[in-house]
């Protein structure tokens, strides 16, 4: 029986290489000089540190603009609010992997919705859609690539 996944996922390895490309660009810029600012990633979780929230700011674009470069969907950021002291910003961004509960329900039932002769179901951090025909799971497809659930979704593992 026909069946594919649909996923949230992110390759970290292009995550730390986008994150590598904006702290050396951080490193030469201008307007960076005498700062002290960084970035440190642990996993998918990633830590801006600057003098001051506007520096904070132009990190967060520069770390934006490297993502998209390297084809990592901005969507799956999870960016905090910055914390700010009298000497010191900082500020954290944590890269979603997976899709939540929640967001497995909405999914599992927009597919239900549209009436298509497919099933859906949750299985962890993913959602597993089989059916009868593969143009059915084509349709269900399309149908959630139509749906914004608020995070990238990729649909793969597709077998006959």
């Amino acid at each position: 029986m026909p069946s594919f996944d649909v996923v949230s996922e992110v390759d970290l390895q292009e995550v730390r290489n986008a994150v590598d490309q904006a702290s050396r660009e951080v490193g030469t810029r201008f307007d960076f000089k005498k700062a002290n600012a960084k970035f440190e990633q642990t996993g998918a979780e990633i830590v801006l540190r600057a003098d001051v929230e506007f520096q904070l700011q132009q990190m967060m674009d520069i770390l934006k603009l490297k993502l998209v470069k390297r084809k990592v969907d901005i969507g799956s950021m999870d960016i905090k609010e910055p914390e700010t002291t009298i000497n010191a910003a900082r500020q954290q961004v944590v890269i979603r992997q997976g899709i939540d509960s929640d967001t497995c329900r909405k999914v599992v039932k927009t597919i239900k919705a549209a009436k298509l002769k497919v099933q859906a179901q949750v299985q962890g951090e993913q959602v597993r859609v089989t059916g009868k025909k593969r143009d059915d799971l084509q349709q269900a497809i399309a149908l959630l690539k139509d749906t914004d659930f608020g995070l990238p979704t990729q649909y793969i593992n597709f077998r006959d």
